[in-house]
């Protein structure tokens, strides 16, 4: 017999070879009818699999990233038993679970493909899923593999097995289908009830430009078709936010192609929105005691080699910039962190002093694939709203949880209620990712995890995703429509000052090196403002939106009065502007509705001579007549955060 030890602290005995399967039988029918796959001692394995000894076991089911993950894989190589039916001679790259859903790699060979031919294969998808065939896992040698794929003729198979090892290779096979993979997979194809082919772009063989371009399909599948629905709903509705669609209507950004791809430019208007939340965390980072400071756009080669970010990000980093004269080397600046440690270099330090806070609004450049650049979220150029602290040992936990209050603070006044705090840890299994010692790594992971406790927040912990140099805290944050974006980050780095040999004298007399806390609430602001876009539909909070009103004079003879008007709210620090074109009130209110201008003051006779404002409310209609000084109020009730 062996011990099982479910997710709830509970141990279960059963016979040596038990499956996942049958643990859920013994507990319910109903949930082995849902159990995709499980997570044995930490990783995922098909339900069907053997466990042999003691382990920790925690069933997955759709609720389950892991579950969600496994039932996408499996897709993807149900994809492909379609297509190899239906165009047979179809070899195949990788087709990896992504986040919504599941892409294959596909070679067609001198065959056409389009998204035309997607209803095709959607259809033979659920032919071949209502055969319900199971997903059987075989080990083989490698000698075997390599003879299966040279029949078979699939060089990018073979070109995979060159890098594994004997021993550890398995075949999946499903219906008429066996592929080189892993795993795990879902029980059976029964389980995907409804299918769409999403996207198909190019994808070169491995990321690499020199070889042969495939053709990469994007797909989702659900347990239930009305999950499909809900999912081409939402997926309707974020094309309607689409940042990059509004943040062009709204007139916030642009890009061009002569200045560079992945450099965006702010225009007026959204240059006013990001100074008004360059003001507001500002604000609020005065009032926890930082200090603002302004580093150079690029950085000696040698700052990076100290740093560790030359070694590790000096190959994907903007070509090296030379002086002409001398030959030194400069680097486009990728991280502001290495500069604030020269800053805190320039004078000695004591104990008494510590911590000192230094905060920039700082703009780094990163090398990305122009594949890969999107809208604000994915840029080559971008501001962090970067700070970093340098404290004492014993002030790192009470530090670390004043930077969280910070950034819960930003997510309130933007609106952002709904998120997680991840906690980004080491891998163990593959510790040279990383710098420094496992003494240094331990104080540090612990300083999170107790301050996180502390805080009371909802966290996950995710191993593998921590900085180089240190563990972190990212935020996870869910948008209007559900989906999830990393935000704010917090990371705890004993690092640095080691690299960097900072000090400080302690109550001892003697030298100590600090510890460094990193922090960006917003994380960039470019990623920010995307995020917040999509999130609000453009429909900003009234304190942020660069335009809180417009005023719409019925006709040119009381363009006076709307001039006086618009004085009057700009003296009271309230942001607006006058529609003075020669087009009738309807077309005015229709254009402001679009700009999404949040309140509208009409303006005509009776309230000239009243001196009166007649207001309506973007999205809601006819708000009432008022004078100015109450609409004065109201507004700027509305706008103090």
């Amino acid at each position: 017999m062996i011990k099982i030890t479910l997710p709830d602290g509970s141990v279960r005995e059963y016979e040596q070879g038990v499956t996942a399967h049958q643990i859920a039988l013994s507990i319910s029918e109903g949930l082995a009818r849902n159990v995709l796959a499980a997570q044995v001692n930490g990783q995922v394995w098909d339900s069907s699999r053997p466990i042999e000894a003691d382990a920790e076991v925690k069933l997955l089911t759709w609720n389950d990233l892991e579950g969600k993950n496994t039932f996408w894989h499996s897709s993807a190589h149900l994809m492909a038993e379609a297509l190899e039916a239906l165009y047979p001679g179809t070899k195949f790259g990788i087709g990896p679970a992504i986040e919504t859903g599941f892409y294959y790699d596909v070679d067609f060979g001198d065959r056409e493909f389009s998204s035309d031919d997607f209803k095709q294969i959607e259809e033979k998808i659920m032919e071949l899923a209502r055969t319900k065939a199971e997903f059987s896992r075989t080990a083989v040698s490698k000698d075997e593999a390599v003879k299966y794929f040279t029949e078979k003729d699939d060089e990018y198979k073979l070109d995979l097995i060159k890098d594994l090892t004997d021993g550890t290779i398995t075949f999946y096979t499903q219906g008429n289908f066996t592929d080189l993979c892993r795993g795990p997979h879902i029980p059976n194809t029964g389980f995907i009830k409804a299918v769409k082919l999403m996207n198909v772009a190019g994808a070169y063989w491995r990321g690499d430009e020199t070889r042969k371009q495939l053709t990469r399909i994007y797909g989702v599948t659900f347990p239930k078709q009305s999950e499909l629905t809900d999912y081409l709903h939402m997926i309707e509705e974020a094309k309607k936010r689409d940042h990059r669609k509004l943040g062009k209507e709204l007139e916030l950004f642009a890009f061009s192609e002569k200045v560079g791809m992945g450099l965006p430019l702010w225009l007026p208007k959204g240059t006013a929105l990001r100074e008004k939340l360059v003001n507001f965390l500002q604000r609020a980072q005065v009032k926890s005691g930082y200090e603002q400071v302004i580093t150079p756009h690029i950085g000696h080669k040698n700052l990076y080699v100290t740093s560790g970010h030359y070694d590790k990000y000096g190959a994907d980093a903007f070509q090296p910039i030379k002086t002409p004269q001398e030959g030194e080397e400069f680097f486009l600046k990728p991280m502001n962190c290495p500069h604030h440690c020269e800053i805190y270099k320039t004078k000695p330090r004591s104990y008494k002093d510590l911590p000192v806070r230094y905060a920039e609004f700082g703009t780094v450049y990163r090398y990305e694939q122009s594949g890969e650049l999107h809208g604000l979220t994915r840029v080559r150029g971008f501001t962090q709203d970067d700070a970093h602290l340098f404290c004492r040992p014993d002030q790192v936990k009470e530090e670390f949880k004043k930077v969280i209050d910070l950034v819960l603070y930003v997510f309130k006044a933007l609106g952002f209620e709904d998120y997680t705090a991840q906690i980004s840890l080491r891998d163990p299994a593959n510790k040279t990712k990383y710098i420094g010692t496992d003494e240094n790594w331990q104080l540090a992971e612990t300083s999170i995890i107790e301050a996180a406790e502390e805080k009371g927040l909802k966290t996950v912990v995710e191993l593998g995703e921590a900085a180089f140099y240190g563990p972190k805290l990212d935020f996870m944050v869910k948008d209007a429509l559900g989906r999830k974006w990393q935000l704010g980050t917090i990371q705890v780095d004993y690092n640095l000052p080691e690299r960097f040999e900072l000090e400080y004298t302690g109550r001892d007399n003697q030298k100590h090196r600090p510890v460094m806390i990193h922090r960006a609430p917003f994380g960039s602001l470019e990623r920010f403002v995307a995020v917040l876009i999509e999130h609000c539909a453009g429909e900003f909070p009234l304190w942020l939106t660069p335009e809180q009103f417009i005023v719409l004079p019925i006709s040119e003879k009381y363009e006076d009065y709307a001039k006086k008007v618009l004085e009057s709210l700009n003296n009271s620090d309230i942001r607006g502007l006058i529609d003075s074109r020669d087009e009738k009130i309807g077309r005015k209110i229709r254009d402001a509705e679009v700009k999404k201008i949040p309140y509208m003051l009409i303006i005509g006779e009776k309230e000239m001579n009243d001196g009166m404002v007649s207001v309506r409310k973007h999205g809601h209609g006819d708000a009432g007549s008022m004078t100015l000084e109450e609409f004065s109020n109201q507004l700027v009730k509305e706008i103090t955060i």
